[in-house]
Parts: C-alpha cells; sequence; structure tokens
C-alpha cells in the first residue's frame, strides 16, 4: 500500500509521528533537534532509506527559504501528483 502524509506543522511531537510531506510550517522542520523528538534525525533516516520529501514552494518562498536537497520545494501540481500516487493520504 502506497500511503501519502500532509504535515502541516513544526510542532516536535506531531513533526516526529507524521514526516514524510512538509506543507505550511513544517516546511521548517529540516534542522528541528529536540531532546525526546529529534525530527532532524527521522527526517535523514526517511530520506537514506528512499522516503520522498516533498516542501510546498510557496511556503518555502514566504519564509525566504530554498529547497534542499532533503526537502525539495515543490509545486500544488506534485503534491497532486503524490494524492493520485498514494492509496491513501493523511494530514497532520
Amino acid at each position: 500500500m502506497k500511503i501519502g502524509i500532509i504535515v502541516e506543522t513544526k510542532e516536535f511531537e506531531k513533526a516526529w509521528n507524521a514526516l514524510v510531506f512538509l506543507m505550511g510550517e513544517a516546511v521548517e522542520c529540516e534542522g528541528l533537534v529536540h531532546e525526546k523528538f529529534n525530527v532532524d534525525e527521522q527526517l535523514k533516516n526517511f530520506v537514506s532509506i528512499g522516503g520522498e520529501i516533498l516542501a510546498c514552494g510557496t511556503c518555502l518562498k514566504s519564509r525566504q527559504k530554498a529547497g534542499t536537497e532533503a526537502c525539495p520545494l515543490s509545486t500544488m501540481i506534485d503534491c497532486l501528483k503524490m494524492v493520485e500516487w498514494a492509496d491513501k493520504v493523511v494530514t497532520f
């Protein structure tokens, strides 16, 4: 089963639990380190095993951020393709 997850938060625990695709303030997840919830490590682990991250381009630009290797700048078309690709989509 293919699952797409949309993360719309940068709250440590929510991002930790749902880290797959980044939108909203979740585009700031890269670099988030907390003593209990090391979001940055989870993100890197996910990418290292072949996981793909989509970071909302509009959300990145509004924060004067650029895409990165782990979180490349994506578009609504990319998000739509993910939704069409997935058997299930979950939003956090």
